[in-house]
């Protein structure tokens, strides 16, 4: 399903929204972005479709000794890859909200294993 870049941002956005708010103000050093495909350096050891991607320190590894003045950790959602796997809207919509969920508890220290479990893998 082809989705425009502004209707996908927007979509992203709202998956962001419904990360409670207690956990939202937890969230730091870390910007979300959309990207049409992941390039060929994000693919590296990658088996599979990639649908996004958390790269960073997640917080539970970080201290004020280790991570003073670090970049920001990236959330990169890819829209490409989300829009081939999904026929409708809703399911547009369903498949965003996990991926952007699922790349959040990255950055909570949360590996694949354990959202896998969760219903978020």
């Amino acid at each position: 399903m082809e989705t425009e870049r502004q209707a996908f941002e927007q979509l992203v956005a709202d998956a962001l929204d419904q990360i409670p708010e207690s956990l939202g103000r937890q969230m730091e050093n870390v910007v979300v972005m959309v990207e049409d495909w992941p390039s060929p350096e994000q693919l590296v050891g990658v088996r599979g479709t990639l649908l996004g991607l958390y790269q960073g320190i997640d917080l539970t590894r970080r201290s004020p000794l280790s991570y003073g003045g670090a970049m920001p950790d990236r959330i990169t959602i890819f829209r490409g890859p989300i829009s081939e796997r999904v026929s409708t809207e809703a399911e547009l919509v369903k498949l965003v909200t996990t991926t952007v969920i699922h790349e959040v508890a990255h950055h909570f220290g949360i590996d694949d294993a354990r959202l896998h479990e969760l219903g978020w893998g």
